[in-house]
């Protein structure tokens, strides 16, 4: 007799095996329609899994996170039944949920071209129109390497042979089709009622360059119509702020193949870029770190001793000289552990926060490039802090306290909080993964945040925070991040004299606010779709001459606003006005300040904010405490958004 805990803590009892589907029916008709899976202690599972003990369940619908996972797993092998319909000979690998939809990889000759998008597309709605019923199936693994071998499907096959002897294969069936999966699965392809393919790209079989070369098709789906319509205007809406096509119009970057995954930054790119570095320059110092510098070249031996080269080496750019091997620093941590060394540390020198705006390469394989936002050379605003286990939770907390001004001064003010706990793989004790993740826990708690914990999900020497945030149209980008670290000054020496005297190790603090500098410009280039705050923009003011008589009061007005520290050009050009100020506005410069006759005579200018409004005449001290009251607001709600 079966008895079944529900999440609110209810309890079922029933007289024989019973499947979850059955469960659902017995709490209400309504739940039993919408149900797309079980959890049951624990475990995802489909609707048709049978409880034959005492079980905790809840029931997965369409509201719930697991709930969109199973229907976009199952879209995807909606998609490949489709394919193979329509394109006899194609075989399946893999398909795979990813962030808001999901990919499924194909061995054929055959390009698949947009046409195809919308042919597939339409038999994945036959499909799923005729209510197809999608059933588990378990087999040996010897049995499952023999059913896909005569099938065709040698891709499945080298997928089934590279699992462990002896392990049971589960495959799911829609009607004549199936294809190896775990699950779990939506019960019949009906319930997959919103989804969309969007493009096609290539990709070699199991990631590897030297493998062939697959046909890619991205899809997404969504619960609901209503989702799926509001999704797709908001791809549109993120084309429509591509960084790459901005960063054009306004001249702020390029790349070229010469130097993949690397950046020229243009005058206008660079004077944000070091804007955003003289502001966290400022904020870090006002927060008790020392900024150090360290090499671009390091013996390939600390690497070792770090052990990053056994765990990165792929990721790592190498050279030799004079017999020696050399890497190009991936990371900074290391090498600030060698400027810790340098002298005995007292417990009275804790906390020691280094921090650095590390240059940084890493090997990233060239399909993954992407503008200034996945790149090769990078920099960080990287810091690491050298303290005591007693001080592990007031620096979390001081950082984070450091992280929301700098969020909230550059426009973000929804963040979200994740804690990654320790991974299978890891080092140290579990005393000691104990104790960081309480203090990791405890800080943020002390903040009364809302947290998610990822379990498993920590780095091998610690768990973490992970902060991200939202940008204008709900996109989250996973930005700062702190880190406690047990095991990396130990294996590179770090010690302190305590206040008995004796020898102890430090604790090691990995933190970042912005992460990488490029990926960072990159998120606010879409943010403010190249209409940065006053604070940031390359130009803040240009000066518009009407006829080359105000031509001297012009100059005048931008060299008094120079000499205030403002960003001003002057455009003298013998051209009408109006085109002035529309090449200007194109440009997305916070103030334009019209001159005419009358503003030489008042000494006033006429002042136009970036959208078009007209903020009227003002004197040039009026002009000058406007600014300066919009530039202090930074991303805030400022002065010129008021307009």
């Amino acid at each position: 007799m079966p008895v079944i805990t529900l999440p609110d803590g209810s309890q079922r009892t029933f007289d024989h095996p019973i499947s979850v589907h059955d469960v659902a029916v017995d709490i209400g008709p309504g739940l039993a329609k919408a149900a797309l899976g079980g959890i049951v202690d624990g475990q995802e599972v489909d609707t048709s899994y049978v409880l034959e003990g005492d079980a905790s369940i809840a029931i997965i619908t369409d509201q719930d996170d697991a709930g969109l996972e199973i229907i976009r797993h199952s879209t995807a092998h909606l998609l490949a039944m489709a394919v193979q319909e329509l394109f006899p000979g194609v075989q399946v690998t893999i398909g795979p949920v990813i962030d808001d939809g999901f990919y499924y990889d194909f061995a054929t000759g055959h390009k698949f071209t947009p046409p195809d998008l919308e042919n597939i597309e339409q038999r994945m709605e036959e499909l799923a129109a005729r209510d197809l019923p999608v059933q588990r199936v378990v087999m040996s693994r010897e049995k499952a390497i023999e059913t896909f071998r005569n099938m065709g499907e040698n891709y499945k096959v080298q997928i089934i042979e590279a699992l462990p002897e002896g392990e049971e294969i589960s495959l799911y069936t829609q009607g004549a089709w199936g294809d190896l999966c775990r699950g779990p699965h939506v019960p019949s392809t009906g319930k997959l009622k919103a989804f969309k393919l969007t493009k096609v790209a290539g990709a070699y079989w199991r990631g590897d360059s030297n493998n062939e070369m697959l046909q890619r098709i991205y899809g997404t789906a969504w619960a609901s119509k209503k989702q799926l319509k509001q999704y797709l205007s908001r791809i549109q809406e993120a084309e429509k702020r591509d960084h790459r096509k901005i960063a054009k119009k306004l001249g702020l970057f390029h790349t070229q193949e010469e130097a993949p995954g690397m950046v020229f930054w243009h005058p206008a790119g660079w004077s944000i870029y070091q804007t955003i570095e003289q502001y966290m320059r400022k904020a870090q110092q006002e927060n008790g770190y020392q900024e150090i510098r360290t090499p671009q070249l390091v013996d390939l031996s600390l690497w070792e001793k770090s052990g990053h080269a056994e765990k990165f080496s792929d990721d790592m750019f190498m050279l030799k000289s004079e017999d020696r091997d050399f890497a190009v620093k991936p990371m900074n941590c290391p090498c600030h552990v060698q400027v810790f060394n340098q002298g005995l540390k007292s417990y009275r020198d804790l906390p020691l926060r280094l921090a650095e705006f590390g240059s940084c390469h890493r090997n990233e394989p060239s399909g993954s490039l992407h503008g200034i936002m996945r790149v090769r050379g990078f920099v960080q605003d990287d810091a690491h802090i050298f303290c005591t286990e007693e001080q592990i939770q007031p620096e979390v907390s001081s950082f984070i306290d450091l992280l929301h001004a700098v969020y909230e001064d550059f426009g973000f003010s929804e963040v979200i909080y994740r804690l990654s706990t320790r991974p299978e793989q890891r080092v140290g004790t579990d005393a000691d993964w104990d104790r960081s993740e309480k203090a990791l826990a405890d800080a943020l708690d002390a903040q009364n945040l809302p947290w998610q914990e990822l379990p498993g999900e920590g780095a091998f020497y610690g768990p973490k925070i992970e902060f991200s945030l939202k940008d204008c149209i709900g996109r989250v980008w996973q930005l700062g991040t702190i880190q406690v670290d047990f095991s990396m000054p130990a294996r590179l020496d770090a010690q302190y004299v305590s206040e008995d005297g004796s020898r102890q190790v430090p604790v090691m603090l990995h933190r970042a606010v912005l992460g990488s500098f490029e990926r960072f410009i990159g998120i606010l280039i879409e943010h403010y779709e190249g209409a940065f705050p006053s604070w940031l923009a390359p130009t803040q003011v240009v000066v518009l001459n009407i006829t080359d008589k105000q031509s001297e009061y012009t100059q005048n007005v931008e060299d008094s606003l120079k000499n205030m520290g403002f960003r001003v050009i002057s455009d003298l050009r013998n051209e009408k006005i109006g085109f002035k100020i529309r090449e200007h506005t194109i440009q997305k410069v916070p103030y334009l300040l019209v001159v005419g006759d009358k503003e030489v005579e008042t000494q006033t200018v006429a002042v136009r904010a970036r959208r078009g409004e007209d903020l009227g005449s003002m004197d040039l001290d009026a002009f000058i405490a406007h600014l300066t009251d919009d530039v202090a607001s930074r991303g805030r709600v400022t002065m010129e958004n008021q307009y």
